[in-house]
């Protein structure tokens, strides 16, 4: 299965370009699914019909699905759901406040990335095109492959040990006095049986012949530099971008003056779009006078995108991660673009990496040949971050 993944700012047009893509995956002869894992759903406004959590046939070769969490929920971590309902009503919540509160924060995201690869497993599509989130939401949930991993090994596992020595002992007394039941075996498991799809998508996310990452962005300096931030964060998660689709540019044939200073300045950003981001292409759509909805409409953007390409191609190969071993030492190169030295930390942990830039931090897990040496030094080649190791730190 090829997994295209479109992302970008809220309001660029990137599911507009997930469908479009879709269409012209389905024209292929390719059985294609778009899944929107976005909680501001409008996939089904593009395709100009109703939607469901179920794959539902838009036209011949084609399938479309918006995500519900809590039916998710209810499916596959139902036993979670209903002991942390039992707690919360235990602390004096109604039922319905209990029910709805039970979906945490970032279920969401989770939620999306299991979809993902229970879609992936089955093996019932030749291409699932991924309508994601806005940016920062799209990558954390790119980021939680890594990030769930470290917690997982590092206080999960601990404490379902624990848990599960200790809970024959104190629940008869727990009970009476809290109001509810430690957590069971079937509750404790759900989470980590979550993580391990998780981590099994991780492999899948982080493999540049499967996943391709398309980014979506418009002719205004602020959400270039939101792609460009995004460019370099998908690379910290070792996610391979192939293709910038660069949208609402104004035709040549618009001639009122109006937006002649309009015109202007996105010249002036379609130039900075392309160099940039350079080497990944860029493909330029323009500005259409009505609403991308319907089958008709996404026909004339299909080919205005890919003419008589096939989508399923990978446009540019991108190399986010390497290890190059000179004599005694090994070089570990990260590409992160247009992220300046002195805005990354650098902390080595056992056999971990951890890299954070900005907000966004990454545990990266190091490969055997670098666990056991030591960083010497680091620095930026162009938009290559270059870490040496060595068995000798004196050797920096």
């Amino acid at each position: 299965m090829r997994l295209l993944l479109m992302t970008g700012k809220g309001g660029v047009g990137k599911t507009s370009m997930a469908a479009a893509t879709g269409l012209r995956c389905a024209e292929l002869g390719y059985k294609t699914l778009v899944l929107s894992t976005d909680p501001a759903h409008s996939l089904a406004d593009s395709f100009d019909m109703e939607l469901e959590h179920e794959p539902k046939q838009v036209c011949e070769n084609l399938w479309g699905a918006e995500l519900d969490v809590l039916l998710e929920l209810e499916d596959n971590w139902g036993s979670v759901k209903r002991y942390i309902t039992e707690v919360l009503q235990a602390r004096g919540l109604e039922s319905v406040q209990a029910e709805e509160l039970a979906i945490l924060p970032g279920m969401d995201e989770i939620f999306g990335l299991v979809r993902v690869f229970r879609h992936h497993q089955d093996s019932n599509f030749d291409v699932l095109i991924v309508d994601s989130a806005p940016t920062g939401t799209a990558l954390r949930l790119l980021s939680l492959p890594e990030v769930g991993g470290w917690y997982m090994r590092r206080f999960y596992k601990p404490l379902q040990k624990v848990s599960a020595s200790l809970r024959p002992l104190v629940e008869p007394l727990f009970k009476p006095i809290a109001g509810f039941s430690l957590p069971d075996e079937e509750v404790m498991d759900a989470p980590y049986e979550f993580y391990q799809q998780i981590e099994a998508l991780g492999k899948i996310l982080t493999d540049n012949t499967i996943t391709s990452v398309r980014l979506v962005t418009n002719p205004e300096r602020m959400v270039i530099k939101e792609s460009l931030r995004a460019h370099a964060y998908l690379s910290l998660y070792n996610v391979a971008t192939d293709l910038v689709i660069a949208n609402r540019i104004i035709p040549d044939e618009v001639t009122d003056p109006f937006f002649k200073p309009w015109k202007e300045h996105q010249q002036q950003h379609k130039q900075e779009i392309h160099e940039n981001f350079q080497p990944l292409p860029v493909k330029e759509v323009p500005l259409y006078s009505q609403e991308m909805c319907g089958l008709d409409t996404l026909r004339k953007l299909k080919e205005i995108l890919y003419g008589e390409e096939d989508p399923t191609q990978i446009y540019y190969k991108e190399t986010t991660f390497q290890v190059i071993q000179e004599g005694e030492e090994y070089k570990l190169q990260l590409y992160l673009p247009g992220i300046p030295k002195d805005k990354i930390q650098l902390n080595k942990n056992g056999d971990e990496l951890n890299i954070r830039i900005g907000n966004h931090r990454r545990n990266m897990v190091l490969p055997q040949a670098l666990a056991t040496l030591e960083p010497v030094g680091a620095k930026m080649d162009g938009d290559n971050l270059t870490i040496r190791f060595a068995a000798n730190v004196g050797a920096a």
